[in-house]
């Protein structure tokens, strides 16, 4: 029975162990937590190349300068940089083509998901129940298969019949039955 339950210093040494290890993780998390430092303003960038690596940078052709994307609008607006003109991203393609072609990705990946949601509500609609036609074929079978029934049962009611009558039945209770010697 002693060795089924851990003694006290057992117990303790666990308790004080579980203790040790959360105050070390709770030091060592506060060490590694430092806050990054302010990322540098987009106009210090001269280039277009140095400008839209930086997701906050937006380079306009037409005035040659990084300025900070608008945030508050979506779009920027004309009075900052022409759409044909901004660059955002990636230098070879401006604004007005980036929008375009999300437009159309956007557009395609819902048409295609909408697309998947009707065939799904129709293949639905169609499974619950079978068919006319196999409605109509598993009527045909169970109506030949009760005729079929029908005449092995009349079959056999004639067979019995010539059977008495000729004396090949077991039972002795007709006229017709063959005399036994005794």
């Amino acid at each position: 029975m002693s060795m089924l339950l851990p003694g006290k210093a057992t117990m303790t040494f666990y308790v004080l162990s579980v203790v040790g290890l959360l105050l070390v993780s709770f030091v060592s998390q506060g060490k590694c937590q430092t806050t990054a430092p302010p990322p540098p303003p987009c106009s210090i960038n001269k280039n277009c190349d140095s400008c839209v690596p930086h997701a906050k940078c937006l380079w306009c052709f037409t005035s040659n300068n990084c300025t900070d994307y608008p945030v508050t609008w979506l779009l920027p607006p004309a009075s900052l940089c022409p759409l044909s003109q901004a660059r955002w991203g990636v230098c070879w393609l401006n604004f007005e083509a980036l929008i375009i072609a999300l437009a159309v990705v956007a557009g395609t990946i819902l048409i295609s998901i909408s697309v998947c949601c009707c065939c799904c509500c129709c293949c639905k609609r169609r499974r619950p129940g079978p068919d006319r036609d196999e409605e109509r074929f598993a009527r045909r079978r169970e109506e030949i298969r009760q005729r079929a029934e029908e005449r092995k049962v009349e079959r056999q009611s004639k067979h019995d019949e010539i059977r008495r009558k000729y004396g090949l039945m077991g039972d002795s209770d007709h006229p017709y039955s063959k005399f036994e010697n005794e």
